[in-house]
């Protein structure tokens, strides 16, 4: 399908998905105009030729200037953001930006819509196994505000879907791979290879090429049934094997310390209520504990999307967070560490001598 110079419309352009899916865009061969707020740097697109358009999601006479004349709209934007304290913002962001671009993209009858959801809009998985397109959000009960807030963008998006817009939702996994202009994504991959995970739970995660979910979306862009979703995914680990190869690769030592989920995440309460300064919260504790695997059999079968081998990825993200050293230096390990392990080892005793 020819795309020669459509005025396509992204938001979210100066963020690692973003960023990957403009130059995707570039390469098809659109006529490119990026919404971005006044103090994003757009200076990684200095090769690219494209329109500049300045505001915030949120601003409703800012989305509505933007919209001239747009014939695609690619909606990457959305903050990250998981800690209870954020929650409003988050919504204000996720739901409420959600629902300014598209209702101002129904009005100015936009020929295709894209929204970049999250595999965390489809909810975690039962332990070993694994969710799909189909899967019930049931993940309220775990009181994570960003969870709710993608589920929620969804919805937004499937209402104005009915109403005539006619929008594709993709939701990639976890993203990894090289060239993240914001130096702040992969979290995981970064505070290992700072040595800034002093303990993990029985949790797993998929992980996904960057590169390949940019490709994913021009595909949901051309291939895509109106008002359907499709998963971006490419491999599930464990956090055991994840460590492991991100060991091999790297040359960090993994986290030795493995805690059940309940104490993991009341270890983080606990250290939060006593102000220590701990590397993950609550939240993040809560999260990284679950199963996060998931199937793209929807978007291989439907949209031709194939993920590129999980090696190369894992490469070649540890290759450009060491190169760009997005890791900074190692860490020595800190109270909460030395706290973490000995409750680990508390534990493993015990199950030792319950196994006598």
């Amino acid at each position: 399908m020819p795309h020669a110079m459509a005025v396509t419309l992204i938001t979210g352009g100066s963020g690692f998905v973003g960023s990957h899916v403009v130059r995707a865009l570039a390469k098809r061969g659109d006529e490119l105009r990026l919404f971005a707020r006044r103090r994003a740097n757009l200076s990684h697109f200095e090769d690219l030729d494209f329109e500049r358009a300045t505001g915030d999601i949120t601003d409703l006479r800012a989305v509505r200037r933007a919209m001239e004349g747009v014939e695609r709209v690619f909606h990457v934007a959305g903050t990250t953001a998981i800690r209870a304290e954020d929650r409003q913002r988050i919504f204000d962001v996720n739901v409420r930006g959600t629902r300014i671009v598209f209702e101002e993209a129904l009005a100015a009858e936009v020929q295709r819509a894209v929204l970049t959801s999250s595999i965390g809009a489809i909810g975690p998985a039962r332990p070993r196994g694994t969710v799909d397109e189909a899967h019930v959000f049931d993940a309220g009960h775990l009181d994570m505000p960003y969870l709710d807030s993608k589920h929620e963008a969804e919805m937004e998006a499937l209402r104005l879907a009915a109403k005539g817009l006619p929008v594709v939702c993709v939701n990639p996994s976890f993203c990894w791979g090289p060239d993240d202009p914001t130096g702040t994504s992969m979290t995981v991959l970064r505070r290992f290879l700072q040595r800034k995970i002093p303990a993990y739970a029985d949790g797993a995660m998929n992980i996904v090429d960057v590169r390949d979910v940019a490709r994913g979306h021009l595909l949901a862009d051309e291939k895509g049934a109106v008002g359907e979703r499709y998963i971006l995914g490419g491999r599930n680990f464990t956090l055991d094997r994840l460590f492991s190869d991100l060991a091999r690769i790297s040359g960090v030592e993994p986290p030795s310390v493995k805690l059940p989920r309940f104490v993991l995440v009341g270890a983080a309460e606990a250290a939060t209520r006593l102000r220590m300064p701990v590397p993950v919260s609550r939240e993040e504790a809560k999260g990284v504990a679950l199963w996060w695997t998931c199937r793209n059999a929807k978007a291989k079968r439907e949209l031709g999307f194939k993920p590129r081998p999980h090696e190369e990825t894992l490469e070649d993200a540890v290759n450009w967070q060491l190169a760009n050293n997005q890791s900074g230096e190692a860490a020595e390990p800190g109270p909460e560490a030395v706290v973490l392990g000995a409750m680990g080892r508390a534990i493993r005793a015990g199950e030792r001598l319950v196994g006598r």
